[in-house]
């Protein structure tokens, strides 16, 4: 027990245990996540299930918040905790299957009822990993290409059109290289997914082969040359940002942000956004449920309440602009017209279907990234 409360200390989080009643929930992110549990999920939660309080520990934005929930359970695991202080968390992709592998997790979605509104593949594989059963998406962002129509009034459909343009129109694409933001990163995992010689596939699932890195010499000496025409921006918000003045006419964002931009009168209403093929990489958050919850059939209630069409239209589309975690279409009858059209007129649900890539694998994300720093931004 020692063990897990220097790491608790350690960790900045409350070591004391929920009371009977209680049910905690861990999630990484921005402080926008733990005001979601707060302000929405709980009220609805605690409404539904009479002397249950909701307890929501955020633990941090980025990889780092997911690191600290792992690191909090390997601590109550090795110091053979009976039962563990979270019923419920939230963490990003990459860190759900080494929490499978070690056993952290309880298989629990055949248990719920909005487990059979989920067919994606990223509820069954994370990053390479078999994670199937284990995990339910809260929601999934997505980037793609936002384009100012004004300028470009046919909008492209692949990744071999938009190159075409580019040289068209120099300087006026935009992206943030692989600094500063991940839409860039998504921008060049897409590109490699597009011209590299080997599986875009593998890449995606495994296994790593070395070989399979000598296959993008050709893929990135095109980037080089692209990128040359290109404008380099400082980051997320800075593509969005040179879009909104017209220093650029088109650059890879995510979906949210996007929207929330537009939301708040920073972009013009009449920019759009296209997914190219054959498609640029996002990335869910998982709601996981701890092996060792002190109250697991509490837990799954509330991640069958938080996966509900009802809550996923409400919670996630229309407060967060995130697409769905369940399939889009039992979402559409809980949304107004107007919700619909601004997520899914631009990019469908079938683009969403065959063109939202995941991310490679750990091993061929880093092995890009070094690539493009070798190839491209030097």
């Amino acid at each position: 027990m020692k063990t897990f409360l220097q790491a608790s200390l350690i960790l900045g989080l409350a070591a004391t245990p929920a009371a009977a009643g209680d049910l905690t929930v861990l999630t990484a992110g921005d402080q926008n996540m733990v005001d979601y549990v707060n302000d929405y999920l709980a009220p609805i939660f605690e409404k539904e299930n009479p002397g249950t309080k909701v307890r929501v520990v955020g633990t941090g934005p980025g990889d780092a918040g997911s690191q600290k929930i792992v690191e909090r359970f390997d601590a109550q695991s090795k110091a053979n905790v009976e039962k563990w202080d979270a019923d419920v968390a939230v963490v990003h992709e990459k860190f759900a299957g080494p929490m499978v592998k070690d056993g952290y997790l309880e298989s629990y979605r055949t248990k719920i009822p909005s487990g059979a509104l989920v067919t994606s593949d990223k509820a069954k594989m994370a990053l390479g990993s078999n994670v199937d059963g284990y995990v339910m998406p809260m929601f999934s962002s997505q980037t793609a290409i936002a384009y100012n129509p004004a300028l470009v009034p046919n909008p492209l459909k692949t990744y071999e059109e938009l190159v075409a343009w580019a040289k068209q129109n120099p300087k006026q694409f935009g992206y943030n290289g692989i600094k500063g933001g991940a839409s860039g990163v998504s921008f060049v995992m897409g590109w490699i997914y597009a011209f590299g010689d080997g599986d875009a596939k593998t890449l995606m699932n495994g296994p790593f082969e070395e070989s399979e890195t000598k296959k993008w010499d050709k893929a990135f000496a095109g980037l080089k040359d692209f990128t040359t025409n290109a404008t380099l921006t400082p980051g997320n918000a800075g593509t969005l940002d040179m879009l909104s003045r017209g220093e650029i006419a088109m650059g890879p964002v995510w979906v949210d942000m996007f929207y929330s931009w537009k939301a708040d009168g920073k972009l013009p209403p009449e920019m759009k956004l296209f997914l190219p093929a054959p498609g640029m990489p996002g990335q869910p958050m998982h709601y996981v449920i701890p092996a060792k919850s002190p109250n697991t059939a509490l837990a799954e209630k509330f991640v069958a309440l938080a996966t509900s069409p009802k809550v996923q239209a409400e919670g996630i589309v229309k407060r967060f602009n995130w697409y769905p975690g369940i399939d889009v279409k039992y979402v559409q009858p809980e949304l107004d017209k107007a919700s619909w059209d601004k997520l899914f007129v631009d990019i469908s649900p079938e683009d969403l279907a065959t063109k939202a890539k995941p991310f490679p694998i750990a091993k061929y994300n880093s092995a890009i990234l070094e690539a493009y720093e070798r190839n491209v931004a030097n």
